[in-house]
């Protein structure tokens, strides 16, 4: 018989994460790890619990994630992307609570490229007139 799973992508800066709901009592675990573990900061895991909290779907499933790449925050942005659009395989009546929420939309924002010529992406080195 097979598993029932569904998949969802999130990304957040250079952090890209795969999310996987398999039916379950509402565990999570991110690369192998514990959440409490692998997110210290309560603020992130509040954040990452939030799509599952608005869909009413916080005990139905474990949420298993594979996440690398980025900092800490850009990984828990990404892990919340992945929930948000792993449920709606779950169930598609979940999509207005999570769009109003803004938990589906991607924050594009990522870390401007530095230029030749210059320190960082727009910082010049000091100039002397003498």
């Amino acid at each position: 018989m097979a598993v029932v799973q569904f998949w969802g992508t999130g990304r957040r800066k250079n952090a890209v994460a795969r999310v996987r709901l398999v039916p379950g009592s509402g565990r999570i675990k991110i690369n192998g790890r514990e959440f409490e573990d692998y997110f210290p900061v309560l603020t992130l895991r509040t954040a990452i619990v939030s799509p599952l909290k608005t869909s009413e779907a916080e005990g139905r499933f474990d949420v298993l994630v594979r996440v690398q790449g980025g900092g800490l925050t850009g990984q828990a942005g990404a892990v919340r992307h992945g929930i948000a659009r792993a449920l709606l395989g779950v169930d598609p009546n979940f999509r207005r609570g999570l769009k109003q929420h803004g938990f589906l939309t991607r924050d594009a924002r990522v870390k401007e490229r530095r230029k030749y010529g210059l320190k960082k992406a727009r910082k010049a080195p000091q100039f002397s007139k003498r």
